[in-house]
Protein backbone atom coordinates (compact mmCIF):
# COMPACT_ATOMS: atom_id res chain seq x y z
CA UNK A 1 0.00 0.00 0.00
CA UNK A 2 1.20 3.51 -0.77
CA UNK A 3 2.23 5.52 2.26
CA UNK A 4 -0.55 7.63 3.77
CA UNK A 5 0.17 11.22 4.62
CA UNK A 6 -1.30 12.10 8.01
CA UNK A 7 -2.50 15.68 8.18
CA UNK A 8 -0.96 17.77 10.93
CA UNK A 9 -3.06 20.04 13.15
CA UNK A 10 -2.31 21.60 16.52
CA UNK A 11 -5.29 20.06 18.36
CA UNK A 12 -6.47 17.30 16.00
CA UNK A 13 -4.08 14.39 16.23
CA UNK A 14 -5.39 11.50 14.15
CA UNK A 15 -6.81 12.99 10.95
CA UNK A 16 -6.15 11.24 7.65
CA UNK A 17 -7.62 10.33 4.28
CA UNK A 18 -8.62 6.67 4.07
CA UNK A 19 -8.12 6.65 0.30
CA UNK A 20 -5.20 5.09 -1.55
CA UNK A 21 -5.04 1.33 -1.00
CA UNK A 22 -5.90 -1.25 -3.66
CA UNK A 23 -9.35 -2.82 -3.58
CA UNK A 24 -11.53 -5.05 -5.75
CA UNK A 25 -10.58 -5.71 -9.38
CA UNK A 26 -7.41 -3.65 -9.25
CA UNK A 27 -9.36 -0.49 -8.40
CA UNK A 28 -8.13 1.83 -5.64
CA UNK A 29 -9.95 3.48 -2.77
CA UNK A 30 -10.77 6.99 -3.92
CA UNK A 31 -9.06 9.81 -2.05
CA UNK A 32 -10.89 12.85 -0.75
CA UNK A 33 -14.11 10.92 -0.04
CA UNK A 34 -13.67 9.34 3.39
CA UNK A 35 -11.60 10.75 6.24
CA UNK A 36 -11.06 9.57 9.81
CA UNK A 37 -9.93 11.40 12.94
CA UNK A 38 -10.11 11.87 16.66
CA UNK A 39 -12.77 14.24 17.97
CA UNK A 40 -12.70 17.57 16.11
CA UNK A 41 -14.50 19.63 18.75
CA UNK A 42 -11.29 21.55 19.48
CA UNK A 43 -10.96 22.99 15.95
CA UNK A 44 -10.26 26.71 16.06
CA UNK A 45 -8.07 29.31 14.41
CA UNK A 46 -5.55 27.88 11.95
CA UNK A 47 -6.81 24.33 12.57
CA UNK A 48 -10.32 25.38 11.58
CA UNK A 49 -9.03 27.02 8.40
CA UNK A 50 -6.95 23.94 7.52
CA UNK A 51 -9.88 21.60 8.10
CA UNK A 52 -12.13 23.63 5.82
CA UNK A 53 -9.83 22.95 2.85
CA UNK A 54 -10.85 19.27 2.85
CA UNK A 55 -14.44 20.17 1.97
CA UNK A 56 -16.01 17.75 4.44
CA UNK A 57 -19.77 17.65 3.93
CA UNK A 58 -20.80 15.16 6.62
CA UNK A 59 -19.36 14.37 10.06
CA UNK A 60 -20.19 10.94 11.48
CA UNK A 61 -19.71 11.11 15.25
CA UNK A 62 -19.46 7.67 16.92
CA UNK A 63 -19.05 8.88 20.50
CA UNK A 64 -21.31 8.00 23.40
CA UNK A 65 -23.99 10.59 24.17
CA UNK A 66 -22.26 11.65 27.40
CA UNK A 67 -18.97 12.15 25.50
CA UNK A 68 -20.73 14.51 23.10
CA UNK A 69 -22.33 16.36 26.02
CA UNK A 70 -19.00 16.53 27.87
CA UNK A 71 -16.80 17.77 25.01
CA UNK A 72 -19.19 19.24 22.47
CA UNK A 73 -19.40 18.57 18.75
CA UNK A 74 -17.48 19.85 15.77
CA UNK A 75 -17.89 23.62 15.27
CA UNK A 76 -20.32 24.77 12.60
CA UNK A 77 -19.06 24.99 9.03
CA UNK A 78 -21.08 26.19 6.06
CA UNK A 79 -22.69 23.22 4.33
CA UNK A 80 -21.60 20.68 6.96
CA UNK A 81 -24.04 18.17 8.48
CA UNK A 82 -23.37 16.45 11.81
CA UNK A 83 -24.67 12.91 12.26
CA UNK A 84 -24.46 11.16 15.63
CA UNK A 85 -24.53 7.35 15.64
CA UNK A 86 -23.56 5.49 18.80
CA UNK A 87 -22.89 1.74 18.36
CA UNK A 88 -23.92 0.22 21.69
CA UNK A 89 -21.05 -1.35 23.63
CA UNK A 90 -19.92 -1.87 27.20
CA UNK A 91 -17.67 0.64 28.91
CA UNK A 92 -14.08 -0.57 28.76
CA UNK A 93 -13.60 -0.08 32.49
CA UNK A 94 -15.95 -3.05 32.94
CA UNK A 95 -13.09 -5.15 31.53
CA UNK A 96 -10.02 -3.07 32.45
CA UNK A 97 -6.74 -3.60 30.71
CA UNK A 98 -4.16 -5.30 32.92
CA UNK A 99 -0.66 -3.87 32.42
CA UNK A 100 1.57 -6.40 30.73
CA UNK A 101 -1.33 -8.28 29.13
CA UNK A 102 -1.42 -8.99 25.40
CA UNK A 103 -2.62 -5.64 24.06
CA UNK A 104 -3.58 -6.94 20.61
CA UNK A 105 -5.70 -9.70 22.15
CA UNK A 106 -7.36 -7.26 24.56
CA UNK A 107 -8.24 -4.82 21.79
CA UNK A 108 -9.50 -7.52 19.42
CA UNK A 109 -11.80 -8.78 22.18
CA UNK A 110 -13.19 -5.30 22.78
CA UNK A 111 -13.77 -4.86 19.05
CA UNK A 112 -15.54 -8.22 18.87
CA UNK A 113 -17.75 -7.14 21.79
CA UNK A 114 -18.69 -3.95 19.97
CA UNK A 115 -19.38 -5.85 16.74
CA UNK A 116 -21.73 -8.11 18.73
CA UNK A 117 -23.68 -5.46 20.64
CA UNK A 118 -23.40 -2.52 18.26
CA UNK A 119 -24.79 -4.09 15.09
CA UNK A 120 -27.53 -1.50 14.57
CA UNK A 121 -25.15 1.42 15.03
CA UNK A 122 -22.46 -0.10 12.81
CA UNK A 123 -25.01 -0.83 10.08
CA UNK A 124 -26.27 2.76 10.28
CA UNK A 125 -22.71 4.09 10.10
CA UNK A 126 -21.84 1.97 7.06
CA UNK A 127 -25.11 3.00 5.45
CA UNK A 128 -24.27 6.66 5.94
CA UNK A 129 -20.85 6.17 4.34
CA UNK A 130 -22.45 4.25 1.46
CA UNK A 131 -24.61 7.25 0.52
CA UNK A 132 -22.57 9.21 -2.02
CA UNK A 133 -24.42 12.42 -1.25
CA UNK A 134 -22.79 12.47 2.20
CA UNK A 135 -19.24 12.58 0.81
CA UNK A 136 -16.71 13.87 1.62
CA UNK A 137 -17.39 12.33 5.02
CA UNK A 138 -15.38 12.38 8.23
CA UNK A 139 -15.87 9.56 10.75
CA UNK A 140 -14.56 10.05 14.28
CA UNK A 141 -14.85 9.00 17.91
CA UNK A 142 -12.74 10.29 20.82
CA UNK A 143 -9.24 9.09 19.92
CA UNK A 144 -10.13 8.00 16.40
CA UNK A 145 -8.57 4.58 16.81
CA UNK A 146 -11.08 2.01 18.15
CA UNK A 147 -14.68 2.76 17.13
CA UNK A 148 -13.40 4.69 14.14
CA UNK A 149 -10.92 1.91 13.40
CA UNK A 150 -13.72 -0.67 13.37
CA UNK A 151 -15.95 1.34 11.03
CA UNK A 152 -13.09 2.14 8.65
CA UNK A 153 -11.79 -1.43 8.81
CA UNK A 154 -15.19 -2.86 7.91
CA UNK A 155 -15.61 -0.33 5.11
CA UNK A 156 -12.19 -1.03 3.62
CA UNK A 157 -12.73 -4.79 3.86
CA UNK A 158 -15.96 -4.52 1.85
CA UNK A 159 -14.03 -2.50 -0.73
CA UNK A 160 -11.64 -5.42 -1.12
CA UNK A 161 -8.67 -3.89 0.67
CA UNK A 162 -6.34 -6.54 2.09
CA UNK A 163 -6.26 -7.15 5.83
CA UNK A 164 -2.57 -6.22 5.80
CA UNK A 165 -3.33 -2.79 4.31
CA UNK A 166 -6.26 -2.25 6.67
CA UNK A 167 -3.99 -3.09 9.62
CA UNK A 168 -1.30 -0.72 8.31
CA UNK A 169 -3.77 2.15 8.24
CA UNK A 170 -5.09 1.22 11.69
CA UNK A 171 -1.56 1.19 13.15
CA UNK A 172 -1.00 4.81 12.09
CA UNK A 173 -3.12 5.76 15.09
CA UNK A 174 -0.25 4.72 17.40
CA UNK A 175 1.79 7.80 16.48
CA UNK A 176 -1.36 9.89 16.75
CA UNK A 177 -1.89 8.53 20.26
CA UNK A 178 1.58 9.68 21.22
CA UNK A 179 0.84 13.18 19.91
CA UNK A 180 -2.46 13.22 21.81
CA UNK A 181 -0.82 12.01 25.02
CA UNK A 182 1.80 14.78 24.81
CA UNK A 183 -0.90 17.41 24.33
CA UNK A 184 -3.17 15.92 27.02
CA UNK A 185 -0.36 16.10 29.56
CA UNK A 186 -0.44 19.89 29.20
CA UNK A 187 -4.10 20.02 30.28
CA UNK A 188 -3.47 18.73 33.82
CA UNK A 189 -6.03 15.97 33.43
CA UNK A 190 -5.37 12.23 33.84
CA UNK A 191 -6.21 9.42 31.43
CA UNK A 192 -8.50 6.81 33.01
CA UNK A 193 -6.27 4.10 34.55
CA UNK A 194 -8.48 1.26 33.24
CA UNK A 195 -7.81 2.19 29.64
CA UNK A 196 -5.08 0.46 27.62
CA UNK A 197 -2.10 2.28 26.10
CA UNK A 198 -2.98 4.52 23.14
CA UNK A 199 -1.34 2.05 20.77
CA UNK A 200 -2.75 0.19 17.78
CA UNK A 201 -0.77 -3.00 17.08
CA UNK A 202 -1.55 -4.32 13.61
CA UNK A 203 -2.27 -7.74 15.12
CA UNK A 204 -5.35 -6.37 16.90
CA UNK A 205 -7.06 -5.47 13.63
CA UNK A 206 -5.89 -8.69 11.96
CA UNK A 207 -7.36 -10.75 14.80
CA UNK A 208 -10.63 -8.83 14.72
CA UNK A 209 -11.15 -9.28 10.97
CA UNK A 210 -10.06 -12.92 10.96
CA UNK A 211 -12.32 -13.88 13.86
CA UNK A 212 -15.26 -11.95 12.41
CA UNK A 213 -14.90 -14.00 9.21
CA UNK A 214 -14.61 -17.20 11.24
CA UNK A 215 -18.02 -16.43 12.72
CA UNK A 216 -19.86 -14.95 9.73
CA UNK A 217 -18.01 -16.35 6.71
CA UNK A 218 -17.15 -12.96 5.22
CA UNK A 219 -17.13 -9.33 6.31
CA UNK A 220 -20.08 -8.81 3.97
CA UNK A 221 -21.80 -11.66 5.79
CA UNK A 222 -21.35 -9.86 9.10
CA UNK A 223 -22.62 -6.57 7.69
CA UNK A 224 -25.69 -8.24 6.22
CA UNK A 225 -26.30 -9.79 9.63
CA UNK A 226 -26.02 -6.29 11.11
CA UNK A 227 -28.54 -4.88 8.63
CA UNK A 228 -26.48 -3.47 5.77
CA UNK A 229 -28.25 -4.13 2.46
CA UNK A 230 -26.81 -5.46 -0.79
CA UNK A 231 -27.64 -2.10 -2.37
CA UNK A 232 -25.58 -0.29 0.26
CA UNK A 233 -22.61 -2.61 -0.27
CA UNK A 234 -22.84 -1.96 -4.01
CA UNK A 235 -23.08 1.79 -3.39
CA UNK A 236 -19.96 1.72 -1.21
CA UNK A 237 -18.00 0.11 -4.02
CA UNK A 238 -19.46 2.38 -6.69
CA UNK A 239 -18.47 5.67 -5.12
CA UNK A 240 -15.41 4.76 -3.05
CA UNK A 241 -13.50 2.75 -5.66
CA UNK A 242 -11.94 4.11 -8.83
Amino acid sequence: MDSIEVAQFDTLFNFRDVGGPAGHDGRTVRSGRLFRSDTPHRLAGADRTAFATFGVRTVLDLRRPYEVERDGRIPDFAGLTWQHIHPEHAEWDKTPYQPGADLARYLADRYADLASTGTAGLAAAIGLIADETNAPLLVHCVAGKDRTGIVCGLTLAVLGVSDADIATDYALSTAAGERFRAWFATTGRAIHPALPPLSCPEEAMLLFLTELRDRYGTIEGYLRHAGVTDAQVAALRDHLLE
